[in-house]
């Protein structure tokens, strides 16, 4: 376990201050190790919705690795994969195996741990339509913990997993499909994600969850705030909902640019914008 470790390599936005402590467990066994372990715990995949604050975090945050990343295909269509492996390899995973219901993962830039956390989705699915059971480690008690989605709470973007509960694996099942149709799909979403948001930029994917019957991006572009600007970070003017880094920007830039967006939405519209991003070592 290291101390005083920069954590803006590990985040999209690359910004953000030291963590107290940080542990990279490339094993169970590492997991194992810390025992009950009291203190605040964040745990950082691949950082892609993430925005860490500009003096850090004071706790403890834990990164995953090798062990967590193998994907395996069982029969009846189940794919179960460590919270490390990226979903688009899970999609092509299952894609190969002529398992369909993943193509989406394809267009989601974060992991296994993070879709089962937040309900990660898009293209009208999501993780808690699949998930057939997650493993646990819980730091506080120091055991690892089976759940069934029904003890998860899933809604829109959300689970009632709480922060000591470390996700380490996760089974999901699929339908029958036919590997060329799938790779076809799956290519369509990657076009799609490529003409319609700002990639080659420092970005953690949608800020906002999406309204009722409402897409965020459309409310803040109908406002006019596309190129909307606090210090080195803007709303993108490709796609509103993504909110873009220069170099030099800060978390608080960032936080500032969230909450100015949103109670400009607020006081315009009345519709109350929730942040989809995770904010770590904020007030």
């Amino acid at each position: 376990m290291a101390e005083f470790v920069d954590l803006a390599p590990f985040t999209t936005y690359k910004v953000g201050g030291p963590a107290r402590w940080l542990l990279n467990a490339e094993t169970l066994t590492d997991l194992e190790s810390l025992g009950p372990y009291p203190g605040p715990v964040v745990v950082i995949g691949r950082g892609s919705n993430l925005v860490v604050a500009d003096d850090g975090f004071p706790g403890l945050v834990i990164r995953l690795g090798n062990e967590f990343s193998l994907i395996a295909i069982g029969p009846d269509r189940v794919v179960t994969a460590g919270a490390n492996a990226p979903l688009p390899a899970v999609a092509r995973a299952a894609a190969k195996a002529s398992i369909g219901g993943f193509s989406w993962m394809v267009g989601v830039p974060g992991s296994v741990g993070g879709a089962v956390r937040m309900n990660a989705g898009c293209f009208g699915s999501d993780t808690a339509s699949m998930v057939k059971t997650v493993s646990v480690w819980d730091v506080r008690s120091g055991e690892r913990v089976e759940k069934l989605p029904s003890a998860l709470d899933y809604s829109y973007r959300m689970s009632n997993l709480a922060a000591h509960e470390v996700v380490v694996e996760a089974s999901f099942v699929g339908s029958s499909g036919d590997t060329k149709d799938l790779e076809t799909e799956m290519r369509t979403i990657t076009r799609w994600r490529r003409d319609h948001q700002p990639g080659g930029t420092h970005n953690a994917g949608s800020v906002f969850k999406n309204p009722a019957d409402d897409a965020a991006g459309r409310i803040i572009d109908d406002l006019g705030l596309k190129g909307t600007r606090l210090g080195k970070v803007s709303v993108s003017t490709k796609h509103a909902n993504f909110f873009v880094a220069e170099p030099g920007a800060t978390a608080s830039d960032i936080r500032g640019l969230v909450d100015l967006v949103a109670s400009t939405v607020h006081d315009r519209t009345g519709i109350q914008l929730v942040p989809e991003m995770v904010f770590v070592g904020f007030d």
